[in-house]
């Protein structure tokens, strides 16, 4: 079996959450004796190669149309599907002028457009441009042969937005274990006041209302990832507002991030909206406490086993990094993600859909996966 992996034209320029989703998810596919081409949506593509293809990322319909079209092929989507609203309203100024008045898939499309002029992310479809985000989310969406959620929650947010019901397996996200099963204790034990936030940063990630929580505080906070490239003034006013014990570190790989896991005694993300946060999977295997965001999916991740704030309040924030610090490393939360999300279990059940598909394509149960038109799809 050959697998196309289409992911977006910045998957590596850009480095995300679904950069290591794709990425590891393709190694581990490999590991079963599966071969996956990981191929960028701005480039020209042999589609003959392959069996079938596997799409990433709902919220860009405008990378994926003409590759689906072009290709003819039976498709796979993980949906990675994240709401903006909560983060584009707590805005101010013109953003929040927009997001008053527009709804988010109007909100998107612009995006879309503005990646297009600002930073020379082509629109490689020119039925998006006609279609506009919510027509092409919802024909992208009932062309797929199975969505691959990366949790239940997800799935439900996104057939209640857009009134979709496809086949469906929720994909948990993960952890490599190979690159962080060496994380030791440092000598002494974990300082509690060492606090650590990893990810990329942009405004969703909400690291300005950490730095606001944790400002002058007895916390010695690190910061690492990159800021993200329409962000750069965000970036720009949390290095001005931080006070001397936030401290800021570029991106740094996944196999370098032991140390840094293994020193905080609590990993932060409070973001406005998250699927899990794969740094937050990583710190907790890694033996750090969690305060993370109650927005988006993560409780299906981490139930009672994590400490949650508002995104809105650095207040919470403040007194969720103050209880974490405080109580022992919570080894469920080691135990949970050892068992149930990591990548080798993301890949094979990403390769038991498949198989499924694949079967019911080859004894005549499907028919090849086009994109509906406006007149027959299903609403």
């Amino acid at each position: 079996m050959k697998v196309l992996f289409l992911a977006r034209a910045t998957l590596y320029s850009v480095f995300g959450g679904d950069s290591v989703q794709i990425t590891s998810t393709a190694r581990y596919l490999n590991r079963l004796g599966i071969s996956v081409d990981i191929r960028l949506t701005d480039e020209l593509i042999d589609y003959s190669e392959y069996d079938l293809m596997h799409l990433f990322n709902i919220t860009r319909p405008q990378d994926l149309m003409h590759h689906i079209r072009a290709s003819n092929l039976p498709y796979i989507l993980s949906t990675i599907f994240i709401d903006f609203t909560e983060y584009e309203q707590a805005n101010s100024g013109m953003r929040a002028l927009l997001t008053r008045h527009l709804t988010t898939d109007k909100l998107e499309y612009m995006k879309a457009i503005a990646r297009w002029i600002k930073n020379g992310e082509t629109v490689q479809s020119r039925e998006y441009l006609f279609a506009g985000h919510r027509e092409a989310v919802k024909r992208v969406a009932n062309g797929a042969a199975y969505l691959l959620p990366n949790s239940e929650s997800e799935y439900q947010r996104f057939k209640h937005q857009y009134g979709i019901s496809r086949p469906y397996r929720v994909v948990y996200n993960g952890i490599d274990k190979d690159v962080f099963a060496g994380t030791q204790e440092q000598a002494g034990g974990r300082n509690e006041t060492e606090v650590l936030c990893v990810a990329r940063i942009e405004g969703n990630k909400n690291q300005i209302n950490l730095i606001r929580a944790l400002n002058g505080t007895r916390f010695k906070l690190k910061i690492i990832g990159k800021a993200a490239p329409n962000h750069q003034v965000y970036y720009h006013q949390c290095k001005k507002i931080a006070a001397a014990n936030i401290t800021f570190e570029d991106h740094v790989p996944q196999e370098s991030l032991n140390d840094a896991y293994s020193r905080a005694k609590a990993h932060v993300l409070p973001s406005w909206n998250e699927t899990c946060g794969l740094s937050s999977l990583e710190a907790g295997y890694c033996g750090c406490n969690l305060v993370i965001t109650d927005k988006g999916d993560t409780t299906e991740y981490f139930g009672t086993d994590a400490w949650y704030c508002d995104p809105a309040d650095p207040g919470s924030i403040y007194k969720a990094v103050c209880d974490a610090a405080e109580a022992p490393f919570n080894a469920r939360t080691r135990d949970r993600v050892n068992d149930t999300f990591n990548w080798k279990k993301a890949a094979q059940d990403t390769l038991e859909v498949y198989l499924m598909v694949l079967n019911e394509r080859k004894n005549g149960a499907t028919k090849p996966f086009v994109l509906k038109t406006r007149s027959t799809m299903i609403r």
